[in-house]
């Protein structure tokens, strides 16, 4: 339309409505028109990011943590298993097995204040993405490409991340890792957790595969699908999946106190992710798990799933 483009009854100038990653305008003369005339862009639910198209599948680099897009001005970091992650969650990241396990133990402890105390000691391992557990699973956790987070009930050795890498021309490099065998003394062997994840979503991750690991040692058994994901993992820190309450937030913030801003968003990032997830096991789950706990409460919820297998209506 002569200088300016319209889009969804507003009109702009050219330079005015362009990609967040490479920054070019969202015109014709940067993206083809559709079948129908139109010329089609890519826009995220949550941070509203803008972006061509063509960054869907030519190796534009995406956060593991809250997706957002590699910008033209800002360069993301390299783990060592190729996943990207942006420098606000990067501010956070937990890098090693050793970083995490006072995270891990406040979290059980959580659990512990809800009455739903971890009577086994299961241990908690950080892992990339390449372990051999891993590239076993198709769906991950917040029905991600990847799985984030395991509960194992079987024997084997992983190899879990024994000292943090260090920051080398925006790469995360030099990680060291060591070989665990894990070896099966209850119905739970150990949980693992992709390493370089801001402090929230690991908390976050960790919560959920607790919440596998209780019901299994507790003996719930023939769990429908969505039971079986325990969205439930996502209500005991107070129906919040980012962990983000005054009761639980020493277990998912910073060490150094109260949130930053960047935490807050994110948090609200992680709960708007699983909120509105299409899948019926993770985002049906958590729907059907906040619901039942919000109209009979968290132990009520579990008694009748652990004799029928399903949340109560």
């Amino acid at each position: 339309m002569g200088n300016y483009l319209g889009c969804m009854g507003t009109f702009f100038h050219p330079e005015c409505f362009c990609c967040h990653s490479c920054r070019y305008p969202i015109t014709e003369h940067e993206i083809p028109t559709n079948d129908a005339g139109l010329i089609e862009y890519r826009c995220h639910p949550f941070w509203n990011q803008k972006y061509c198209p063509s960054h869907e599948y030519d190796k534009t680099a995406r956060c593991c943590s809250c997706e957002r897009l590699e910008s033209w001005d800002v360069r993301y970091y390299t783990l060592e298993d190729g996943r990207s992650l942006c420098l606000e969650c990067m501010e956070t990241a937990i890098t090693d097995t050793g970083d995490c396990q006072p995270l891990y133990h406040s979290i059980r402890d959580y659990y512990e204040g809800m009455y739903m105390k971890l009577e086994q000691q299961i241990p908690m391992l950080l892992v990339q993405r390449s372990s051999q557990c891993y590239r076993r699973r198709k769906n991950g956790y917040h029905h991600m490409p990847e799985t984030r987070g395991l509960c194992l009930s079987e024997e084997q050795t992983v190899t879990s991340v024994l000292k943090r890498p260090r920051l080398g021309a925006h790469r995360l490099v030099g990680m060291r890792t060591q070989p665990r065998k894990l070896t099966r003394k209850c119905e739970v062997t150990a949980i693992l957790v992709l390493y370089g994840l801001p402090r929230l979503l690991t908390g976050a991750i960790l919560a959920h595969e607790l919440m596998h690991g209780w019901l299994r040692l507790k003996g719930y058994r023939n769990l429908n699908p969505e039971v079986e994901e325990d969205p439930l993992s996502r209500n005991v820190p107070s129906t919040s999946s980012s962990g983000a309450t005054s009761s639980s937030s020493s277990s998912f913030s910073n060490k150094k106190g109260g949130k930053s801003n960047v935490e807050k968003k994110l948090g609200e990032f992680f709960k708007h992710q699983i909120a509105h997830d299409a899948s019926p096991a993770y985002g049906g789950g958590f729907r059907a798990a906040n619901a039942a706990v919000s109209k009979y409460g968290l132990h009520r919820t579990l008694d009748h799933i652990r004799f029928t297998g399903t949340f109560p209506l």
